[in-house]
């Protein structure tokens, strides 16, 4: 009876994870900040939400174009790895089994054992067996630019819609207190809730999310007053 492997496991998430993670984070820190420094600094209310249509639009455009370009170069560096395995399986196949025997053996099989898992699985697939063996790539974690551009852009757009909401909602007077309260919250939420997803420790995960959002937004509040002051 044929076995299949469908056990899902963590890692399968880490791109399109990290990708959403980033944006949301980036989206929720830079328009909190934004609005806390200009609010601090004593912008008016018409003025601070300009600023932040103008923060939010050319953020999320930005993560998009940004992470478009880094997985792109990640998925053409993986293709011309590709094209060239493909190659030299075509030109030279008994030197590649050598090669495919000699990274079984380095993992502790004997010679003979090794050939024999080197023969069946190019025998079965020899192009899967290097990329997966030889150079570490599977496909079920390979590049996509376009997922990690839109997921980065909407999660971007998604964060950042917390402290642009304290706009329309929070009294003018109070958007320094609000917009840190209400985006720090949802740090530690995000944090919490992507180490879940990802199996590791939510307490610590979140914990740093949230010291970095509030050293950024005490920064960014203390230059507005400075420079408003001015």
């Amino acid at each position: 009876m044929p076995y299949f492997h469908t056990e899902n496991h963590r890692s399968q998430h880490a791109s399109w994870l990290r990708a959403t993670v980033l944006g949301a984070n980036d989206g929720i820190i830079s328009l909190a900040c934004l609005i806390i420094g200009m609010a601090s600094g004593g912008a008016a209310t018409h003025n601070i939400g300009l600023a932040a249509i103008a923060g939010l639009l050319a953020g999320a455009l930005s993560m998009a174009a940004g992470e478009y370009v880094s997985v792109r170069s990640q998925a053409d560096t993986e293709a011309a790895d590709i094209a060239k395995e493909t190659q030299e399986l075509l030109e030279e196949p008994e030197r590649e089994l050598l090669e495919l025997k000699g990274i079984y053996k380095a993992r502790g099989l004997s010679s003979e054992l090794a050939l024999e898992v080197a023969t069946a699985l190019t025998a079965h697939n020899a192009l899967e067996a290097h990329l997966r063996d030889e150079l570490g790539i599977v496909e079920a974690q390979m590049a996509n630019p376009l997922q990690a551009a839109l997921a980065s852009a909407a999660s971007f757009t998604l964060g950042a819609s917390v402290p642009g909401l304290c706009i329309l909602l929070a009294p003018p007077h109070l958007l320094v207190t609000i917009t840190p309260l209400a985006s720090l919250l949802c740090l530690y939420a995000l944090g919490a809730g992507a180490a879940k997803i990802g199996g590791a420790p939510w307490f610590v995960a979140a914990n740093r999310v949230l010291i970095w959002g509030a050293g950024a937004m005490a920064i960014t509040a203390g230059a507005g007053y400075l420079f408003g002051a001015a």
